[in-house]
């Protein structure tokens, strides 16, 4: 049976709550930043502010210097949060198969299978776009098609405001005109190879077969094959599904606040995960680190790698970033947590330049080399020099 995915996106998220609360923001440019921060970058902004070049991540310097006039608002989280709760509690009579973002304002809904129930996926998009204006005053873009990756991509092609019907085996005719950026997971070094070879858009790099993506793309390319092509079979995970990811925690015998035995630990955790993920043929493009002190106060910091990876020393280095964010006080610490999660597969391709390239294949052949012995002779059977005094306890 063909699947029916409906996905709604209110565009500009962050900034269309903030205009529902407050009118007056209305068709002026709005940047949600950290004002405060001493090194605050843009976290949302209006359409307004996007085509005066503001860009998320941008620092709010740069972005004001470039729209003097816009009005900056603190981001509040926890309220984008509270409207995604709201938005998903609008599409539950419809479907129990429910995706929500990380308050970002999409929403996939799979009403696969219930058009006897509640009519035809077009109708059920139409009325959970009238019931979110008129209960919210937000304006969701909304796509119907096959699988969640020509949905999402759907709704890029009319944002900020409409709606785009794509029907089974149209897939082709709505994706090959496009410019390569607008599919979802087409990342920085994919995009340099393809320009590399004058590649822009879909139709162009679509002619070259999987084998032939294999020697430009290496482990991409089944990925690139299948994503040019409008394949994702990826489900619609139900609603309290968590999204897949691999964590390690490790609780220390006697609270300590000594960078070199936090860290020791930390490699320890790092390399759990990094085996973990190896063995479930999957890269992490996220590692998120939660550090406990001895008076109970918690910190947690994060770090995003791009490209994706599943390297021992890649994740290390990220996880470390975070922890030196995450311990800024001079007491010790009782617990260390790493989660790597925003899994994807396949792992990413090598560095374009050889220097790098070289580099890190000598770094993949001795990850690769180390996890054969483990499995021959058991996890112990080899380890870092910096984590020989670590204990047993790490989990």
């Amino acid at each position: 049976m063909d699947r029916t995915i409906i996905h709604l996106n209110v565009a500009d998220f962050a900034v269309a709550v903030e205009r529902g609360l407050d009118r007056r923001l209305n068709n002026r440019p709005v940047i949600v930043a950290p004002a405060a921060a001493v090194r605050a970058v843009v976290y949302d902004m209006s359409e307004e502010a996007y085509a005066g070049g503001v860009r998320k991540g941008m620092p709010l310097r740069r972005a004001l210097d470039r729209v003097p006039d816009a009005r900056v608002l603190p981001p509040r989280p926890h309220c984008y949060e509270r409207t995604m709760g709201a938005l998903l509690r609008q599409a539950l009579p419809y479907s129990p198969l429910i995706e929500p973002g990380a308050a970002d304002g999409h929403l996939f809904v799979d009403v696969t299978g219930t058009s006897r129930l509640f009519g035809p996926a077009v109708d059920v998009a139409w009325r959970l776009r009238r019931q979110i204006r008129t209960d919210f005053g937000l304006d969701p873009i909304w796509s119907v098609a096959p699988n969640k990756l020509v949905a999402k991509v759907a709704t890029r092609l009319v944002k900020p405001v409409g709606e785009y019907i794509v029907g089974a085996g149209d897939e082709a005719a709505v994706l090959d005109p496009l410019p390569l950026f607008l599919l979802p997971g087409i990342d920085s070094g994919d995009m340099r190879q393809c320009r590399n070879f004058n590649l822009t858009h879909v139709h162009q790099l679509k002619q070259l077969q999987l084998p032939h993506l294999e020697v430009v793309f290496g482990v991409r390319a089944q990925f690139l094959h299948d994503t040019l092509r409008g394949i994702d079979p990826s489900p619609v995970l139900p609603v309290g599904t968590r999204p897949p990811q691999v964590r390690r925690e490790h609780t220390f015998d006697e609270d300590t606040n000594e960078t070199a035995i936090v860290e020791n630990v930390l490699y320890r955790l790092v390399e759990r995960i990094g085996r973990a993920l190896r063995q479930q043929r999957r890269s992490a493009r996220r590692v998120v680190l939660t550090l406990d002190y001895t008076d109970g106060v918690r910190r947690v910091r994060q770090r995003r790698l791009n490209p994706a990876t599943a390297n021992d020393g890649v994740l290390f280095d990220a996880a470390r970033a975070a922890l030196r964010l995450a311990q800024t006080r001079r007491l010790r610490v009782r617990h260390l947590r790493v989660i790597c999660d925003r899994l994807v597969y396949p792992p990413a391709q090598m560095p374009l330049f050889a220097p790098e390239r070289d580099a890190a294949l000598r770094s993949e052949r001795l990850v690769s080399t180390m996890d054969q012995i483990r499995r021959r002779f058991g996890v112990d059977a080899v380890r870092v020099g910096r984590t020989l005094s670590v204990g047993q306890s790490a989990s």
